[in-house]
């Protein structure tokens, strides 16, 4: 059993606030437009309200991209076409500015900070901020083997707890949930497999853009990793051990408690949904507070929507992770946030006056004869 209290988790986590969510329709329903003109804009600002606990809504200024990064010993397995050492490449180059979430930060004027959970490389390869709280280096390969032991998966559950309250804590007012990790996307699929019940091939996708050879080994690694997955499905922490790794468990800690500190959530890629699949097994209203940042193609993430009841925002099909798919819809947020603050009322209308006064304003003012004969 879990030392942590998952099932406090389900008690505490509340759903957004319904009456800010009704307000804000009666708003839009108030202003001279026609009945749902701005379209799905409408609805998004309405579970900003919700979130908020406001209406107007408050501007989204202090977003912040949190990128978890690890790799997997299933990639051994030759699951994908990245080769050895492309992830911890793949923060260097978030960290110096030249990935595509980077650009696309700066764009849209949000932060990024990079989580070092597992990554396969020597700690001094990143500054001390970022590797602070990895708990190994890889993880074990889920097809016969724990990702984890039960102690790492509890502390890295823990650390996503910790980083959510940080956030909080600072100000961040909205958060895009990104991901780096070679062999990420076979974990992903074996989680979301087994949470919705379904058998390899209906989870198992193309990833990192693998070939139908590669594709068969991917979903014979699902296949077998489900198998090992099955018998701890009613307990998280140890689901996560065997079949998940540190930045996955860190991801649904994190997600957890983001929903507990009513901190919303863009949810980017197949690992951030998987995540998000494991925390809604755990309280069950969580994914109220997040919303699904875009389509990415995997056929694992269209199940996790699917059972979650989650609407993508937008379908851009970006894979290039560490939430830079998710992160192009901020500004579709920012929209919402401004067109329900900022959208004046219209005055109003003045009374008429009714025919009775007419009448009895006129007889009560002199004649032009009376005046002359005065």
């Amino acid at each position: 059993m879990s030392t942590f209290d998952l099932d406090e988790f389900s008690a505490q986590v509340a759903r957004p606030d319904d009456e800010y969510r009704l307000a804000a329709e009666e708003r839009f329903a108030a202003l001279d437009l026609p009945r749902d003109a701005l379209g799905e804009l409408q609805d998004l600002a309405g579970w900003l309200a919700a979130v908020q606990a406001q209406v107007p809504t408050r501007p989204i200024e202090r977003a912040k991209v949190l990128v978890f990064a690890a790799d997997h010993g299933i990639a051994s397995l030759g699951v994908s076409v990245l080769p050895p050492g492309t992830t911890a490449r793949r923060v260097a180059s978030v960290l110096d500015g030249t990935a595509p979430v980077s650009v696309l930060a700066r764009q849209f004027g949000a932060q990024v900070r990079v989580v070092d959970m597992g990554v396969d490389a020597d700690e001094s390869a990143f500054p001390a901020e970022v590797t602070r709280h990895r708990i190994r280096r890889g993880s074990g390969r889920i097809d016969v083997e724990n990702a984890l032991t039960r102690e790492e998966a509890e502390r890295a559950f823990a650390v996503g707890i910790a980083l959510a309250d940080e956030e909080a804590d600072s100000g961040t007012d909205l958060v895009v949930l990104g991901d780096l990790g070679v062999g990420s996307t076979t974990v992903a699929s074996v989680l979301i497999g087994v949470l919705c019940g379904t058998d390899a091939a209906a989870v198992t996708g193309r990833g990192s853009g693998i070939d139908d050879r590669l594709w068969m080994v991917k979903c014979a690694a699902v296949r077998d990793a489900l198998r090992r997955a099955r018998p701890v499905l009613a307990d998280q922490i140890d689901l996560l051990a065997a079949v998940g790794g540190a930045d996955f468990a860190a991801m649904s800690g994190f997600l957890l408690q983001c929903a507990l500190r009513r901190m919303p959530v863009l949810l980017d890629g197949v690992v951030s949904t998987a995540c998000a699949l494991v925390a809604q097994r755990i309280a069950f209203r969580a994914p109220e507070w997040w919303r699904a940042g875009q389509v990415t193609g995997e056929p694992a993430q269209a199940k996790a929507y699917e059972r979650m009841s989650v609407t993508p925002l937008q379908n851009q099909r970006v894979s290039a992770g560490g939430g830079a798919g998710a992160l192009m819809s901020l500004p579709l947020l920012r929209a919402a946030a401004a067109l329900l603050a900022e959208l004046p009322l219209p005055a109003p209308a003045e009374e008429e006056p009714k025919p009775d006064e007419h009448i009895s304003a006129a007889a009560t003012e002199p004649s032009s004869a009376d005046g002359a004969e005065g």
